[in-house]
């Protein structure tokens, strides 16, 4: 039941999907617009189960709002997005715009509208560009090959595309799981993340894929954290073809473990893509979080520590201040024991037995300047308690970016 990771594999590799992507003008790239997209969409070869997990910000996006209405029945059919505006903050507007955007879809592929879901990225409480949506959506031809321009067209400032498919194999049925995510700032989410579409070919019973989706979320997309902030169009959809043939998986079913374990392989390769491309990023940070009494102790600690920003400047600088790791566990709220507690950075030990050991400070200086940094803080509680949070360093990068964001 291994995983098998599928070259340049993304969110049309499992059977029975299709999709592009179209620049229609939405995002302004100068002389650098070849090959860019601001338009994409997503569609299946019949209905399929789909559930979904949405932003907790109360300001939220009317494209949210219309697909948790579209996503009530847990079936859909086609997913439409554009990036460059993302609908937020536009009152009644914004709805009659985001349903206005998933009819157009639903028109150009020939599907119901209340089966077409809604996504849109980019700045807030500007009007969406409707015409400009509608031509994109009209440009698109979906294909089987059109999963990267898809990818290409969910972009808003990051730097690289994020998309991956695992296949597996049970009961001598092939099963593929691929997904594709976009974010690199504004990326501290609750319930979602930044914009996430996972499709497979197994077919799946809805209850059991509801709870799938957000377990794994919770343990992956949910332990992500750029800059501290939840963004107002988190969204995060999960569909199944069925294409794979078989009865549909779901708790006590020969494939329900190997799908979960799928499922999450690709969340977690997603949440360290999308950590690797913050905004102004130089280092993807990692912190695993162990001898807690209690998983949810552990999510805490890893989450409280990866979202500081001391540690973040710590990584940047090469600095292993190593009280600032401790600081964030302490205020995590995590029960630990100071006289046990054990951190080490990238496989140097930087503080054991209740004291910094400071014959490793050049070492775990060393040990820093790479582009990958592992945190590991085991809480000295003797318990199970484990689990592993994603972020990236604070540069300099990270404040231009955002100064210059709108224009």
């Amino acid at each position: 039941m291994s995983h098998v990771f599928v070259p340049d594999g993304g969110v049309t590799t499992p059977l029975g999907f299709e999709a592009g992507g179209a620049y229609a003008g939405i995002k302004k790239f100068g002389s650098d617009a070849e090959g860019r997209k601001d338009v994409g969409l997503l569609v299946a070869s019949k209905t399929c189960v789909a559930v979904g997990l949405f932003t907790t910000n109360r300001v939220c996006g009317a494209p949210v709002t219309v697909s948790k209405d579209h996503l009530a029945d847990r079936r859909a059919r086609a997913i439409v997005v554009n990036s460059g505006c993302s609908n937020v903050a536009m009152g009644a507007r914004g709805i009659e715009d985001a349903r206005a955007m998933a009819r157009a879809a639903a028109e150009h592929l020939k599907v119901p509208e209340r089966e077409v879901l809604v996504a849109s990225t980019g700045v807030i409480a500007r009007p969406l560009p409707l015409d400009r949506v509608r031509s994109g959506i009209a440009a698109i031809q979906p294909s089987r090959e059109g999963g990267l321009a898809f990818s290409q067209a969910i972009l808003t400032t990051d730097r690289v595309i994020k998309r991956r498919a695992v296949r597996f194999e049970v009961g001598g049925r092939t099963y593929t799981v691929g997904g594709t995510a976009k974010g690199s700032g504004m990326a501290a989410p609750n319930m979602a993340t930044v914009l996430v579409f996972l499709t497979t070919d197994a077919p799946v019973k809805a209850e059991w894929a509801s709870f799938t989706l957000k377990h794994v979320a919770d343990r992956s997309l949910n332990m992500l954290n750029i800059d501290l902030d939840t963004s107002t169009s988190d969204s995060m959809f999960w569909l199944s073809s069925g294409e794979a043939g078989g009865d549909a998986i779901g708790e006590g079913h020969a494939a329900a473990q190997a799908l979960h374990g799928a499922v999450h392989t690709i969340c977690e390769e997603l949440t360290r893509d999308l950590a690797r491309d913050g905004e102004g990023a130089r280092t993807l940070i990692q912190v695993e979080v162990l001898g807690a009494s209690s998983e949810a102790d552990a999510r805490k600690a890893a989450h409280t520590i990866v979202s500081s920003p001391l540690v973040k400047t710590m990584v940047t600088g090469r600095d292993p201040n190593i009280g600032r790791i401790l600081m964030g566990a302490g205020r995590s709220g995590a029960e630990l024991s100071l006289d046990r507690i054990n951190i080490a950075v990238n496989g140097v030990v930087g503080y054991a037995n209740a004291t910094f050991v400071a014959e490793n400070e050049q070492a775990l200086r060393k040990a820093m300047d790479a582009e990958e940094v592992k945190l590991r803080v085991d809480l000295g509680m003797s318990g199970s308690g484990r689990a592993v949070a994603w972020g990236c360093d604070l540069t300099d990068d990270y404040v231009h970016i955002n100064a210059d964001y709108t224009t």
